[in-house]
């Protein structure tokens, strides 16, 4: 029993990513759910198109920004880039972040992309929005072969009020809307997994290590997030006994060393990849640079966080993620 307990618990570590956007979009799908048949009431007014819009679109943009604030790289990419606007302006530069900033996106749009489309596969937001559109076009499609008064009583059908409409018509023009708002539903998955395929293996093609390199440099990255929160709590704790002791026993502080800012700014910014000198990530390059010594030999240039030239691999996009903020 234990071992298969094992088993488990390295599948899902191995799979952690993918997970991870798997649990994403069931909870955004059960919160749809939940709005759909709790919170939606759609007003059979003028106000349809808006309202139905609103609840199909909005809760999707705010999925997306509390995606990059979730996101780590979003701040590391962000953090001090107004003191260093002068390098920013480069073509350069401005083309990395773009790639960091794409790739950052990628990961938000998975919550809002499930929202949107959950919310098409159920229909209830699209079929009050649709019954509010005043286009000619639209509504003649709608109504061909229906009741003369089709048309102008079109937004009360959500509600069932219309008066002059039989009900057969009714239920004929929601139908048609449902139809067309869950086939939409399923091209917009349809396109984001042959997207997300296509950009995988776009990726892969374009990887310049080896998979079993890749499946290590993964493990490191993972490691040493995990790693660095659990040292940099234990090291604040310490120094913040170290101050109080000092301060209510009113005696002279004990040495603990800690790194200064240089150190920190240097391992903060986003890492980037070179086929001269493997590094797993920005401390790893950091550490084997930092000695004077050292640093002729391996320019220490080459760990200088003043500027955002962060362009890695598509494949490496992992490295900088770390944990989501919490």
């Amino acid at each position: 029993m234990m071992d298969k307990f094992k088993t488990v618990l390295k599948i899902v570590e191995k799979q952690q990513t993918s997970l991870g956007f798997g649990l994403v979009a069931l909870l955004t799908a059960g919160g749809e759910q939940i709005f759909s048949s709790v919170v939606f009431r759609c007003p059979c007014s003028g106000w349809n198109f808006s309202y139905g819009m609103v609840f199909l679109l909005v809760p999707a943009l705010a999925l997306l920004v509390l995606g990059y604030i979730m996101s780590n790289k979003t701040w590391k990419l962000f953090t001090g880039l107004c003191l260093r606007k002068s390098k920013f302006c480069h073509f350069k530069n401005v083309c990395a972040c773009g790639v960091v900033f794409f790739q950052i996106t990628t990961t938000a749009l998975v919550a809002p992309v499930s929202w949107i489309a959950v919310a098409l596969l159920n229909g209830n937001y699209f079929e009050c929005a649709m019954t509010g559109v005043n286009v000619t076009v639209f509504t003649n499609h709608l109504c061909d072969g229906k009741s003369p008064q089709c048309q102008d009583e079109l937004y009360k059908f959500p509600c069932e009020r219309a008066t002059h409409v039989p009900q057969s018509d009714s239920n004929d023009v929601l139908a048609t809307i449902r139809a067309e708002s869950q086939i939409l539903g399923w091209l917009l998955i349809a396109s984001i997994m042959v997207f997300n395929l296509l950009l995988t293996c776009v990726a892969r093609c374009n990887s310049p290590v080896s998979y079993l390199q890749l499946k290590f440099w993964r493990v490191y990255a993972q490691r040493e997030s995990d790693l660095l929160e659990n040292y940099t709590a234990d090291h604040a704790e310490k120094l913040a006994e170290r101050n109080l002791k000092s301060f209510f026993q009113k005696t002279p502080p004990e040495p603990v060393t800690t790194p200064p800012n240089q150190a920190w700014e240097k391992i903060s910014s986003l890492y980037r990849f070179s086929t001269k000198d493997h590094y797993y990530s920005i401390l790893h390059k950091y550490v084997e640079c930092h000695d004077p010594a050292q640093a002729r030999n391996h320019r220490m240039s080459s760990v200088r966080s003043d500027g955002p030239d962060t362009a890695n691999p598509a494949v490496l996009a992992f490295v900088d993620e770390g944990k989501m903020m919490l």
